[in-house]
């Protein structure tokens, strides 16, 4: 059996199917050209892919294997690689739309397998009695907790392989059925070297660790540091699932309540299990005609951080600079993207998807739907967060917000909370409000009302 084993959301050797899989074994990894060709040059995930595939490869040569790189079109490569005899390709799955597609596809070239790594669940494992899937997030924790076994715990142990022996050294750009190789570097590909990649992993499970007591309450305050920032190595793979659920059960076996925690791990299951079953969700709404209304200017302001509301500006700040953004400041920026400035979900996602280190389709679609009320969630859709209110409970000093707008160090914490101050007073450096929330929200209802 020769087998092409492409690694795609699981950059890592420990605890892979993949490499569970014996005989003779080509390891592959593929900067997808569909994917990369929109992207700008300093995209920082990029750099975080390409500094890890670097160390995969070497990883595997440790183990008397090679990871080849290849730049490209999968298909055209997929094609090269078929009429060398292969009899099949074997990937871990990716449920968005474009990795579905371009999976199918893969298959009418090479017979395609596909093993179970990146969530908890199967998508299919966790359905109704009548085999259909769950729309509620509630009654899909209790079924997963009921399925939940020592099984989804199996840690995969590297096999028995040799390596299928080929010339490409290097990046292998397959272009018209010609090849041309370029030296290891990420300009190679286009793209720039701008983050700085650490080996983490261990350290984040150990914070971890002295946080999850906690976790239920703290997460949601902005100035602490009271949440996993794992979320980028389960994205990409270099931390199985497997191998945080069994920290987790070693973290409990010590009294520590992981429940909340592992809610969150179950709740991210359940977002990827609504894109498969329902993969229009992508782009269009589950329930409701409303769209949001396009507004150029409005998003401008959203995406240059000049909203003139703090924790909105503080938290896009935070995304522009860093690639990351707090988890409750999340859904405060969509909520007053949807709601106080009526624009398109799509448009907040797409900003979003752009930005985010962690990007995660379904994780950001779903969210974003579940913002707007047009999703599958059941809450409807006249939720409206008052950003002023979000910003005193979660932030009461303002570390968060003067931390990403350093103009509003010298403001006293009640002032940079209180929407009528900072819509009468000139604060140098920052601009007013460019709405009054009340006024805005009031007009969001009548909106949604005027389409349901």
């Amino acid at each position: 059996m020769k087998r092409i084993l492409w690694f795609r959301r699981d950059l890592r050797i420990e605890d892979n199917p993949l490499l569970s899989l014996g005989g003779e074994v080509l390891p592959i990894f593929i900067f997808d050209t569909q994917i990369l060709d929109v992207l700008p040059p300093e995209d920082r995930r990029v750099s975080f892919i390409f500094n890890r595939v670097l160390k995969l490869k070497n990883e595997l040569q440790k183990k008397e294997l090679d990871l080849k790189i290849f730049w490209g079109d999968p298909l055209e490569i997929f094609t090269m690689l078929e009429a060398q005899g292969f009899d099949e390709v074997v990937a871990s799955g990716d449920y968005d739309t474009y990795a579905k597609e371009r999976d199918l596809k893969v298959s009418h070239i090479l017979h395609f397998r596909y093993l179970h790594d990146t969530y908890i669940f199967n998508p299919e494992e966790v359905l109704k009695d009548n085999g259909t899937p769950y729309l509620v997030f509630t009654p899909f924790y209790k079924k997963s907790k009921t399925f939940f076994t020592k099984a989804h715990l199996q840690a995969y142990t590297i096999a028995d392989h040799t390596l299928y022996e080929t010339s490409y050294e290097g990046i292998t750009k397959v272009e018209a059925d010609k090849e041309k190789t370029f030296p290891l570097h990420i300009r190679s590909i286009g793209f720039k070297e701008n983050l700085p990649i650490t080996d983490n992993v261990s350290i984040k499970l150990e914070q971890l660790k002295t946080k999850l007591a906690g976790y239920a309450t703290d997460r949601d305050f902005l100035p602490k540091e009271a949440t996993s920032h794992l979320s980028i190595e389960l994205r990409f793979g270099t931390l199985s699932i497997r191998s945080l659920l069994r920290f987790l059960v070693d973290v409990k076996n010590e009294g520590i309540d992981t429940e909340p925690f592992f809610r969150q791990l179950i709740f991210r299951d359940f977002y990827a299990y609504l894109l498969f079953h329902f993969p229009h969700l992508a782009t269009h709404n589950y329930k409701y005609r409303f769209n949001g209304i396009e507004d150029e200017e409005k998003f401008a302001a959203f995406c240059e951080a000049r909203t003139g509301v703090p924790v909105v500006d503080a938290g896009v700040r935070e995304l522009l600079q860093t690639g990351n953004m707090h988890n409750r400041v999340r859904m405060i920026c969509a909520s007053f993207f949807t709601k106080d400035l009526l624009l398109p979900w799509q448009w907040g996602e797409r900003f979003f998807a752009q930005y985010l280190l962690d990007y995660d389709a379904a994780s950001n679609i779903l969210s974003w739907q579940w913002s707007a009320g047009t999703g599958i969630d059941p809450q409807p859709y006249f939720r409206i967060f008052n950003p002023y209110l979000q910003s005193k409970k979660f932030d009461k000093e303002a570390r968060y917000v003067k931390k990403w707008i350093p103009e509003l160090s010298v403001l006293d914490p009640k002032y940079i909370h209180n929407e009528e101050y900072l819509l009468t007073h000139t604060i140098e450096g920052y601009p007013q409000p460019m709405l009054r929330h009340k006024e805005a929200s009031q007009s969001a209802l009548a909106y949604y009302k005027q389409q349901l």
